[in-house]
């Protein structure tokens, strides 16, 4: 089966620069936060925050990657996601045998999950959950 993208990030991405993504977990919850993009989107504002909580999440992994090799060509999906930046669920060919970086296991897989993926500046983000729901904080600066 071939693999889709379906762009989640509507109005919204990270930071191109330094999102600051960070990774903690709340149970089977894993919460991903990061720095918004207030120069794309003027609705927000230097220092404001996205955090997305994934839902009953069996699987994430917060490795290695760069917008550089992206755009060489280098990245797993190089060439195949829509965009560089953005966040996606994944359908189809996940690519997987081409991770280099291991999973974290929180528990036994389910089919009623997704697989989502964000590429940051640095880093790819990726995980299987049930769904996700993305909250804004406004920054000091705001």
């Amino acid at each position: 089966m071939p693999t889709t993208f379906a762009k989640l990030s509507e109005g919204w991405n990270a930071e191109p620069n330094a999102p600051h993504e960070r990774v903690s977990r709340d149970g089977r919850d894993v919460l991903l936060s990061f720095h918004l993009n207030p120069y794309q989107y003027p609705s927000f504002h230097v220092g404001d925050k996205g955090t997305i909580r994934f839902s009953e999440c069996w699987r994430y992994r917060l490795g290695s990657t760069n917008d550089e090799g992206w755009y060489r060509g280098q990245c797993r999906f190089s060439g195949v996601a829509p965009a560089w930046g953005e966040f996606y669920e994944v359908r189809g060919d996940l690519r997987l045998t081409e991770l280099t970086e291991s999973w974290v296991i929180l528990g036994e897989q389910s089919s009623e999950t997704k697989h989502y993926l964000f590429y940051f500046r640095d880093t790819t983000f990726e995980c299987d959950a049930t769904g996700w729901q993305l909250t804004v904080s406004k920054g000091h600066d705001a």
